[in-house]
């Protein structure tokens, strides 16, 4: 879901799929210099973000605004034109980066992102991305969607693993971020979280947005974007601890949304070292959060595809780790946990 995926505040949505951002300050970021509000609206690194603002590429209001250091005030909206972005910043191709491959045509890449390697360039990460890697191998992407993160058109967290859809053409961008938009794009990941939830299938459905005490991490928000998570307890453990493998299926996009939801109802993943509510890492590097099935429409013909990934050797390893709680079965009521649980 590329407007909310993209979206580093959390209320981000997309004028044009190409070029331009607008997004309305919320309660959180209130007082903040617009800068570095834009910033992490973007993704861009404040010195981006002033060249762009020294080019006119930022408004605040509908007026444009000619210096970054101008507070915000709640309720504004600022729309940020991503093409004055300065042509130097944009990424390279980089043969050094592997890609792991599962499908292409001559529309669509769809890969199996490795833990550890983030999607794109952005603050604090202006290389050494997938999209680097992708530029090397499929150098047509270059002019494919928005510049600086060509081709893509939905991310995974740089901790979690697994499939990732690209756009090979303008045409398949475009179908692609409609299907993301509109969530009749599939995606179901697998998750080991702290605990077991008392309904063995159930909907979380609470608002996300940007945390109050800590900008940079995203939070339950009673004025945060509307968020759903849907999940099914898959296997249950006592050993190392009270675990269980959960599936999970977003019928929203928002950033972090699996991790938040999971933690805010007592359950975080393990090896989470942001939400995972100071517990142990378990041996674990990174958090245990694997996207394992992708399923959506081909730009091309229209048909639905769908894509397997098994889960890495990491996540394999602490599974052989754990052992099974009782034989039980996991059926039983649904449950719909809202704001507050």
């Amino acid at each position: 879901m590329l407007h909310e995926n993209h979206a580093r505040i959390g209320v981000a949505r997309w004028e044009s799929a190409v070029s331009q951002m607008v997004e309305v300050v919320p309660a959180v970021m209130d007082g903040e210099r617009l800068d570095r509000f834009v910033a992490l609206m973007t993704g861009l690194s404040r010195s981006v973000v002033a060249e762009m603002i020294a080019a006119g590429g930022v408004r605040c209001d509908g007026e444009t605004v000619a210096v970054g250091r101008v507070r915000l005030v709640e309720g504004q909206t600022v729309a940020v034109d991503l093409a004055t972005a300065p042509v130097a910043g944009l990424p390279q191709a980089d043969p050094n980066i592997t890609i792991d491959v599962v499908h292409v045509d001559d529309h669509i890449i769809v890969v199996d992102k490795a833990a550890g390697v983030v999607v794109h360039p952005g603050a604090g990460h202006p290389d050494a991305t997938l999209v680097n890697g992708l530029l090397h191998a499929f150098p047509e992407i270059a002019d494919v969607g928005q510049a600086e993160r060509p081709g893509i058109v939905h991310r995974l967290d740089a901790g979690s693993s697994g499939l990732l859809v690209v756009a090979r053409t303008p045409e398949a961008y475009e179908a692609l971020i409609e299907q993301f938009a509109d969530h009749s794009a599939g995606r179901r990941y697998r998750a080991l979280v702290w605990g077991v939830p008392t309904a063995p299938h159930g909907v979380i459905d609470a608002p996300i947005g940007r945390s109050r005490r800590d900008p940079t991490r995203m939070a339950v928000a009673a004025d945060g974007r509307p968020s759903r998570t849907r999940y099914r307890v898959v296997e249950h453990f006592d050993e190392p601890a009270q675990l269980a493998v959960l599936e999970c299926s977003l019928e929203t996009g928002r950033t972090h949304q699996i991790r938040v939801h999971l933690s805010s109802i007592g359950h975080p993943l393990v090896g989470d070292p942001v939400y995972g509510q100071r517990r142990p890492v378990l041996t674990m590097t990174r958090p245990f959060l694997h996207a394992e099935h992708l399923e959506l429409r081909h730009p091309a013909t229209g048909d639905v595809v769908e894509f397997h990934s098994p889960l890495p050797t990491d996540l394999r390893e602490m599974l052989a780790r754990c052992a099974r709680r009782r034989d039980e079965p996991l059926d039983g009521p649904a449950q719909e946990m809202t704001e507050g649980h």
